[in-house]
């Protein structure tokens, strides 16, 4: 069996592959580069003068020689490589009739624990949406800001306490809003500096999130650190790194308690069995980041259901347009809803997700969904201070 072709494919706001063998199986993926993925797509491009002829079954080999072949890396790249990782490992499960997870050790539970996307411009539209996921069933809820989910194009301005006091109020009156059984995953999106994030990770300790993410830029591994040495709320970070050696230093260092590594991004199921092993043999759990399209889904699934140290999965929901900005959907996602881009999502009941048994990874994509929901790129667009300065969001 020989690698024949491999199409590219861009779609509403996402990036897909799919690899084609000689005796007819074909392999789907998806590249996590997000506001990169041309430069990801001419990546691809470039991986596909290596590709073509080979055995799609080497997949280890691959993406050694893939990671390895020009010494540089980076978001587009590991996208590329992700994309086509995914799809082989879609190719293998097929080739042997079984679901990827069979190949990768064999499930270690029968279905995933996820949480919920929850959003909303003002506190009292967040706290609608919580009860409003509470009465749908779910258990935990993420991408939950305490700074709300303000439009990039209103200036911003918030004095030191007035910052940290409404923030820690808001996770006060989530917390008030749906009790204590459902869990908190804070998202913070970078907005603080490692003071601040000392500060409000002590003042909301008394409620009991499950994990604050992200609290600080994620360039300078020492500033984790020094926050997760003085927060008693565990950190999870790990949405922007791309490698396993990334996970592994700021591992090393206890700056983490949830690793979020994007099977899009960081190597596809490959990579992220890689970095899984690390978090495993250091006591830290897996919360795969998964905001992209249901491929991605069925991606993590697979992860989900093969390694023990597996906490939750990141769900934006299936009726809903692609994750552009978190503040509504733009023009060119209205209408176009996640689950149109693929034939098969799975199902959610009680804050968990049921674990494909489908050979490979357990969706295909839409039919010509390139045309049917025809590529534009994100644009360039953050948040400024009144000032003019950028924020962090």
């Amino acid at each position: 069996m020989k690698i024949s072709e491999i199409k590219i494919l861009p779609a509403n706001r996402y990036l897909f592959v799919q690899v084609f063998t000689d005796n007819g199986l074909v392999g789907v993926g998806e590249s996590g580069a997000w506001g990169f993925l041309d430069a990801s797509r001419e990546a691809i491009e470039t991986l596909k003068t290596y590709l073509i002829g080979q055995d799609p079954l080497r997949i280890e080999h691959h993406w050694q020689y893939m990671y390895r072949c020009w010494h540089f890396r980076g978001a587009a790249i590991m996208g590329a490589i992700s994309a086509i990782d995914i799809a082989l490992w879609d190719i293998a499960g097929k080739y042997f009739n079984t679901p990827v997870y069979n190949l990768l050790g064999g499930k270690c539970r029968e279905k995933a624990r996820v949480y919920y996307h929850v959003g909303g411009s003002t506190t009292e539209e967040m706290i609608e949406n919580l009860k409003e996921a509470k009465k749908l069933g779910y258990n935990a809820v993420g991408h939950l800001s305490p700074f709300l989910d303000e439009p990039r194009s209103k200036p911003y301005f918030e004095t030191y306490s007035g910052k940290i006091g409404n923030a820690v109020g808001r996770v006060a009156a989530y917390r008030e809003a749906v009790g204590d059984n459902v869990d908190l995953c804070i998202e913070l999106h970078r907005r603080l500096r490692p003071a601040e994030a000392i500060s409000f990770g002590r003042e909301i300790e008394k409620y009991r999130p499950m994990f604050m993410e992200d609290p600080t830029t994620p360039d300078n591994f020492d500033s984790m650190e020094w926050i997760a040495r003085n927060v008693p709320v565990p950190i999870a970070t790990g949405e922007r790194l791309n490698n396993p050696q990334e996970f592994a230093q700021i591992i090393r260092k206890d700056a983490v308690s949830y690793v979020r590594p994007d099977v899009c991004a960081c190597g596809g199921i490959t990579g992220t069995k890689k970095i899984a092993a690390i978090a495993e043999a250091n006591d830290v759990m897996v919360v795969p980041h998964n905001p992209l399209s249901p491929v991605s889904t069925a991606a993590c699934l697979q992860i989900a259901a093969c390694i023990p140290n597996f906490a939750l999965l990141e769900y934006p929901g299936d009726d809903r347009p692609a994750l552009s900005e978190k503040f509504g959907a733009t023009d060119v996602e209205r209408g176009v809803y996640k689950k149109d881009v693929v034939k098969r999502t799975f199902s959610c009941s009680n804050g968990f997700m049921e674990i494909p048994e489908e050979p490979g990874i357990g969706t295909e994509l839409t039919d010509h969904v390139e045309e049917k929901y025809p590529y534009i790129r994100r644009p360039v667009v953050t948040r400024l201070q009144t000032d003019g300065s950028v924020v962090d969001q």
